[in-house]
């Protein structure tokens, strides 16, 4: 299966657990019924923020909405495993680090970020609250989280929780490349 499949068969098996229609996960998470409707026959590759709002209005972070159904709680995913997603519009790569099992509620996600790139998220609340930290491995981006501003340099880890607009912007003109660590 193709990821925009995988994504396809994530996004309604996850609206229908929570018992949405098309509408009801429209209104939630402002995205146009359409859209929703081409994303879950995998027809179209959405870019980050709308997959955003989506995991958002159904109360899971963006990186639960690139796994597959957990079939067995297996501790090790080797790298040949771990998915991995490029952003149509920014063109930001992430990987999906962490075991895609019921043993622990923490996330790692590895991302590329390109120079010059910029993505921003729509944020709100889940609930339980999703923590999550951001750690440069090379580069530098700058992380805007509701209203403050912080500039991130190689090594530099910044904490926050999932409730409030983010948004990221390397500007630079290298690539920078950084690991976020999500609890949920």
């Amino acid at each position: 299966m193709d990821l925009n499949q995988q994504i396809a068969a994530r996004v309604r098996q996850l609206r229908t657990a929570c018992d949405f229609s098309l509408e009801a996960l429209a209104d939630r998470s402002g995205v146009s019924r359409s859209m929703i409707s081409l994303i879950e026959r995998g027809e179209t590759s959405a870019t980050a923020v709308v997959l955003e709002k989506l995991a958002a209005a159904l109360n899971i972070t963006l990186a639960a909405l690139f796994e597959p159904p957990v079939t067995s709680a297996a501790p090790l995913r080797r790298k040949a495993d771990q998915t991995v997603w490029r952003d149509p519009d920014s063109g930001y790569v992430r990987r999906n680090v962490s075991p895609s099992s019921t043993l622990t509620p923490i996330q790692i996600v590895e991302v590329d970020f390109p120079a010059g790139a910029h993505v921003a998220y729509e944020t709100g609340g889940r609930e339980p609250a999703a923590h999550q930290q951001v750690w440069v491995l090379e580069g530098q981006i700058d992380v805007t989280v509701g209203s403050e501003q912080h500039s991130l340099h190689e090594g530099d880890c910044l904490a926050f929780v999932l409730d409030r607009p983010t948004a990221f912007r390397n500007r630079t003109r290298k690539a920078a490349r950084y690991a976020v660590v999500i609890v949920s």
